[in-house]
């Protein structure tokens, strides 16, 4: 069997003292040729030493082989350590200055403090101050068939939490070719397409979960991470580690075959002896990069030529612009999928299905009906003649995700965010455009993973030998990737099924929410209101009149169909009286002319926000903020200036939390 491991492995409970290896069995080699690459990688990125910058640590030998050759790298240009910068402090002496090296300590084994405090002391060691981000699991430790993947997500959020509040623009992280070369396989297995057999990105950006304040405004905050050591081997890096004399850590989970990235881990040491079938297999992994970038190129270009946004949260796609009947199935998928995940802001994959449902509507010109599909809704723009196709978040995305991607904003204040990083994207861009006019690609017509493996083998990049493995790999790993899916799901219907509460979004006077990670919703207190309208209570913020709730609160949620039908009867209303019926305030304490001021203000404000509703799309409605009370009575729908009161001081702007394209990206 190909997946049993070529040589013996460790217990997964063995003691820390045997998860040290002291030297490497391979000769010393001139480090020379790892420096040049490193560092013409990080010029390729848009990176230069003065850039401060983190490295993830884990202590095995790929992190600390990076932080190796990135200390090095500053000090060769930058003419030593510990010199201090013109506005960020001084380092230590001794130490490399705007560098940092991030250990995380996921909590997981008995042994990972203490292993976490010894790769600290071996990284201060290299003159590369380090700090150690400890995990805390509130719900418990993950179940093991999301064990890996719920330690990774931890992990990247903990090295971007330390890396904005060091203001570091730029994380290194060491994954490196034999990486690249299990994602493919373990990708094939699961019959991804071209471009996800591209594998990880070299450059991408990383954005963090919560607007964050910066004393000014709430901004989005990312870093850029990149991987420069895609061109490097595992056995590179134990030599980088060797040359240097440097220890490291060995995992133990590693050599676990409960994780299907170590049984394809082993599976390929054994096939690959000699290197070349890992050789073709690189060569192979290259060419599904070059089309990913082509790719991408080619949906940024009509992204911005096709796509407009609005400020109520929609997106509009000009088919005239776009002539999707002439654009390649890769490219259309791509561009499709950057859409529904800017409108619905949850980035995850589009799924095969998903994106063929929207390549045949939007083929399907003129277009008719619509279309419900990756959390958004699609129909044909008004008054377009299907000419155009409006593409906003549909009501199943609003009812079921609203509580899980709302959330109250801290007013703590960030240093604001590193301004260099859209600089250091737009050198990188422009090297990764004039390398791609000079490079030939080979899958533009070629999805599916068979038709990858078959061109490359017509184009010689792959052989015989290396088909006839790589087709039995996917077979073995996706039999196996079957047996599993089977088992979660007969888990799941052996549980009880729950339903969890529906988390309601309050807001304050003087606070600020992030609804649906889409509107920023401030809720402004005011020292007065001086007019006639309302009694302002300028301690509690609010008018002593309002039907807010009695902790001066009121609930956020989307708007409903039948809001602007109460927007219309409010418009309408003649009297005192039917105003009192219809805004539900509790006037009895107020004076008759402030009544009928409250009357005209209510009437007044509701007619223009109808005038504004009424140039945006119904289905497009839906997704606006509205704040009530506990009653549900309806008090503001701020983004089309609707308030019951003078003193209700609440905007609502349209602030993604991730900008459309999801940021800049590299495969180069």
């Amino acid at each position: 069997m190909l997946l049993f491991p070529c040589r013996p492995f460790s217990s997964p409970c063995l003691p820390i003292r045997r998860l040290l290896r002291c030297r490497c069995t391979y000769s010393p080699t001139s480090s020379a040729p790892y420096h040049e690459s490193f560092a013409r990688r990080m010029a390729l990125a848009g990176i230069h030493p003065h850039h401060r910058i983190a490295v993830g640590v884990s202590g095995g030998p790929d992190s600390m082989a990076l932080c190796l050759l990135a200390a090095a790298w500053k000090k060769a240009v930058e003419g030593g350590s510990g010199r201090k910068s013109e506005d960020k402090g001084s380092v230590a002496p001794g130490f490399v200055e705007g560098l940092l090296g991030v250990v995380v300590d996921h909590g997981l084994r008995l042994e990972s403090a203490e292993e976490a405090q010894l790769v600290r002391a071996r990284v201060h060691s290299m003159g590369v101050m380090c700090e150690i981000a400890t995990c805390e699991w509130p719900n418990g430790r993950p179940n093991l068939g999301h064990l890996q993947e719920a330690a990774r997500e931890m992990r990247y959020q903990k090295l971007l939490d330390i890396c904005i509040k060091q203001q570091i623009g730029v994380l290194l992280i060491a994954h490196h070719s034999d990486d690249q070369a299990e994602l493919f396989v373990l990708r094939l297995s699961r019959n991804s397409g071209v471009l996800g057999l591209a594998g990880t990105a070299f450059v991408s950006q990383l954005f963090a979960p919560n607007l964050k304040y910066d004393g000014h405004n709430f901004c989005r905050y990312g870093i850029l991470l990149v991987r420069p050591m895609l061109e490097f081997s595992k056995n590179d890096m134990y030599k980088i580690c060797q040359g240097s004399n440097h220890l490291w850590v060995e995992d133990p989970t590693n050599n676990s075959m409960q994780y299907a990235r170590n049984r394809i881990r082993a599976s390929l040491r054994c096939l690959s002896p000699d290197g070349a079938f890992q050789s073709e297999l690189q060569k192979l992994i290259y060419a599904c990069r070059l089309t990913r970038v082509c790719v991408s190129n080619a949906c940024n270009m009509a992204i911005k030529q096709s796509v407009t946004i609005t400020e109520y949260g929609y997106a509009v796609i000009d088919l005239k612009k776009l002539d999707p009947q002439n654009v390649d199935d890769l490219c259309l998928s791509q561009y499709l999928a950057c859409v529904l995940q800017f409108v619905s802001q949850r980035h995850r994959p589009i799924r095969g299905r998903a994106t063929r449902l929207f390549m045949d509507y939007i083929r399907n010109t003129p277009c008719k009906g619509a279309l419900t599909v990756a959390g958004c809704y699609l129909c044909a723009f008004p008054r377009s003649k299907s000419t155009k196709i409006l593409v906003c978040c549909s009501a199943d995305l609003l009812e079921s995700f609203s509580g899980e991607m709302s959330y109250k904003c801290s007013y703590e204040e960030q240093r604001p965010p590193v301004p260099e990083i859209d600089h250091v994207a737009l050198e990188a861009r422009i090297s990764s455009n004039q390398f791609l006019q000079c490079s030939s690609i080979p899958f533009l017509s070629h999805e599916s993973s068979t038709d990858v493996l078959n061109r490359a083998k017509d184009l010689n990049i792959i052989g015989d030998f290396s088909l006839e493995k790589l087709l039995n790999l996917q077979t073995e790993e996706h039999q196996k990737f079957i047996r599993t899916t089977e088992h979660k799901y007969e888990e799941q219907y052996l549980e009880k099924t729950s339903f969890p509460d529906v988390k309601v979004l309050c807001l304050w006077p003087g606070e600020t929410c992030h609804f649906m990670s889409r509107f920023l919703i401030t809720w402004n207190t005011l020292e007065a209101v001086p007019n006639g309208i309302c009694s302002y209570d300028s301690q509690k913020g609010i008018c002593q009149h309002c039907a807010v709730n009695q902790d001066g609160s009121l609930a956020v949620r989307h708007m409903f169909d039948t809001d602007w039908l109460f927007l219309a009867e409010v418009s309408r209303i003649h009297s005192v009286e039917e105003n009192q019926n219809v805004s539900k305030v509790s006037s009895e304490k107020l004076k008759d002319d402030e009544l009928l001021n409250h009357s005209n203000y209510l009437q007044l404000s509701a007619t223009k926000a109808l005038e504004v509703l009424r140039s945006i799309p119904a289905s497009a409605r839906r997704t606006l903020p509205v704040l009530t009370n506990s009653q549900g009575d309806i008090l503001s729908i701020p983004s089309i200036g609707f308030r019951c009161c003078p003193s209700l001081s609440i905007e609502a702007v349209f602030h993604p939390r991730v900008p459309l394209g999801g940021g800049y990206t590299s495969y180069l």
